[in-house]
């Protein structure tokens, strides 16, 4: 680090300053990505051939005439569902890494006398809280869609 420091003072002082036109290609690239988005809206804007109907200018282009209120409310189920995905896609976020950690091919094995049978206890009451929470939907009849 020292070195690094003294290398960046001593280029500083042999007069290597600060020099912006090694950035041009960057600052170019950049107005192209803001350029052609911005470019794109207005050519849609300006040459879009645009027919305003009734029909399209409803609150929904679906064709029909809104009915009732446009808060409608859900049913539970779809809110279940959404749960148990959660639940079971956190349990492989989490087995995953354990898994290529503990017995990938790149695994360090000084771990695991010292680790090993925590971290693979630890996995067990996580699976089995899983379990639980599996019985007690099915139980509850979350799976049967009515």
């Amino acid at each position: 680090m020292i070195a690094a420091v003294a290398g960046a003072v001593g280029a500083a002082a042999s007069g290597q300053a600060f020099d912006l036109s090694t950035y041009y290609p960057i600052f170019l690239y950049l107005g192209v990505c803001l350029l052609i988005p911005i470019a794109a809206l207005i050519g849609s804007h300006l040459f879009s051939p645009r027919k305003d109907t009734p029909v399209k200018l409803m609150p929904y282009e679906s064709g029909m005439d809104p009915i009732g209120d446009t808060r409608q409310r859900f049913d539970v189920k779809f809110y279940l569902i959404a749960i148990l995905f959660l639940v079971f896609d956190v349990e492989l976020l989490f087995l995953y890494p354990w898994a290529v950690i503990a017995y990938g091919p790149d695994a360090d094995p000084s771990w695991r006398p010292i680790f090993g049978r925590i971290v693979f206890l630890e996995i067990l009451v996580f699976l089995a809280t899983l379990a639980v929470a599996y019985v007690y939907a099915w139980r509850k009849g979350v799976f049967q869609w009515r």
